[in-house]
């Protein structure tokens, strides 16, 4: 395998997904000079002009950091690469075998897939696209909601799956109304950003209030409320999508 900059995705463990950095610079586990990455590793492109290689790695290595505490310790760039490590590495474990007539499939030599010998069925790397919204008021404040799975008090933007037959926009209309029960309007598409736990792909609306009032589905939310620019809860950092849409906000506002 050709040298270059390698990320060795860990078989999944009980406590997540694991990524192995090699030779990421200050902040990161630096694994040993020459270290090399097993045969049937996945090419994932350049990364400062080097080439980035994952494999499925056996048994345990010194140094491996979970995906989510690796945020913050390299830079955006990096992070994102590590992200489509762990992506490929457990797309290609879970297609070992054809879905529907349980053959034991073969890469394809020519393009990013699995192949089941016996009735052809191709498997490609899986997304599965969600959206993020900031809602804003007429009066300013934009809603905040802290999700059941969040194990620290922060706040952030409403998100759910699109569903099948979905549009983007109806998605956004049908999560901020299951989740907190208000209509939205003049819902606009700001950016996207991969979030591989484990395959999603983010994209990123703002709307406006259009009417209701706050009913929590105590399930999903434990609390939600409209916040001003100038007192705000815990939000998330800044490498997330929904910080930055919150930062749009926060932009928006001061230019009032």
């Amino acid at each position: 395998m050709p040298p270059g900059r390698f990320l060795a995705a860990l078989e999944p463990s009980d406590d997540g997904d694991e990524v192995i950095v090699f030779h990421v610079g200050a902040g990161a586990v630096v694994v040993e000079e020459g270290a090399s990455v097993p045969d049937g590793g996945h090419y994932l492109g350049a990364l400062d002009g080097r080439g980035c290689w994952a494999a499925a790695v056996d048994g345990e290595l010194d140094g491996g950091l979970d995906l989510h505490r690796l945020w913050g310790r390299v830079d955006e760039d990096t992070w994102t690469v590590a992200g489509r490590a762990v992506q490929l590495v457990e797309w290609d474990r879970t297609h070992r075998y054809c879905g529907r007539c349980g053959t034991e499939t073969v890469a394809v030599p020519t393009e990013r897939a699995r192949r089941c010998p016996a009735c052809g069925l191709l498997a490609f790397p899986r997304l599965a696209p969600a959206i993020i919204v900031l809602v804003e008021r007429e009066d300013g404040r934009a809603l905040l909601a802290r999700g059941a799975a969040f194990p620290i008090p922060m706040y952030s933007c409403l998100a759910g799956f699109v569903e099948p037959g979905e549009t983007m926009e109806q998605a956004v209309h049908r999560e901020v109304h299951e989740e907190v029960g208000i209509e939205v309007d003049e819902v606009r598409y700001q950016a996207s950003q991969p979030w591989p736990f484990p395959h999603s792909l983010m994209l990123g609306f703002t709307a406006r209030y259009a009417g209701g009032e706050l009913n929590l589905d105590e399930r999903e939310i434990l609390d939600a409320g409209w916040y001003a620019p100038d007192d705000l809860p815990m939000i998330p950092p800044a490498m997330s999508i929904a910080r930055r849409l919150i930062d749009a906000w926060l932009a928006r506002a001061a230019d009032r």
